[in-house]
């Protein structure tokens, strides 16, 4: 059965990625190194699914060591590959849990400091600068800040 084969302009369109991330994976060991025919360096379809997959589990939240960890359980043909898996979601499900507080408790300051804010007057009494520059500029006035 004969796969087809990409230049790496092609991976690269093929998966939506520039071709310099194609070279930085390859360094990274992310992909393979291809096989070289004519001079050229061809990717098969193997190349194609694992950038797709790169990608994929970066969407995810997966940092690149993580995915270089993935990719290898991925051609693992042990039997506890899939509860090895199942734990490294499990444990990037808590890392996403607690940038979500984080975020929320950003997002509940900022409300309180646009709230505060009299939208008028001079930067030295801006209740968001004095917030930021660790100053409490707003005499009091901020909600709950």
């Amino acid at each position: 059965m004969e796969t087809s084969t990409r230049t790496i302009g092609e991976l690269a369109r093929d998966a939506g990625v520039h071709v310099e991330t194609v070279r930085y994976y390859e360094r990274r060991g992310l992909l393979k190194q291809p096989r070289r025919a004519g001079g050229w360096r061809r990717y098969d379809d193997e190349a194609l699914r694992a950038l797709q997959f790169v990608k994929r589990a970066q969407e995810l939240g997966f940092s690149l060591d993580e995915v270089s960890e993935l990719l290898s359980l991925r051609s693992s043909s042990s039997e506890r590959t899939c509860n090895r898996v199942r734990t490294r979601a499990v444990a990037k499900l808590a890392d996403i849990d607690a940038k979500v507080r984080d975020l929320t408790a950003i997002r509940v300051t900022l409300e309180q400091l646009s709230r505060a804010c009299p939208n008028d007057g001079p930067a030295g009494r801006c209740p968001i600068l004095g917030a930021i520059g660790g100053t409490t500029a707003c005499n009091g006035g901020c909600a709950n800040g």
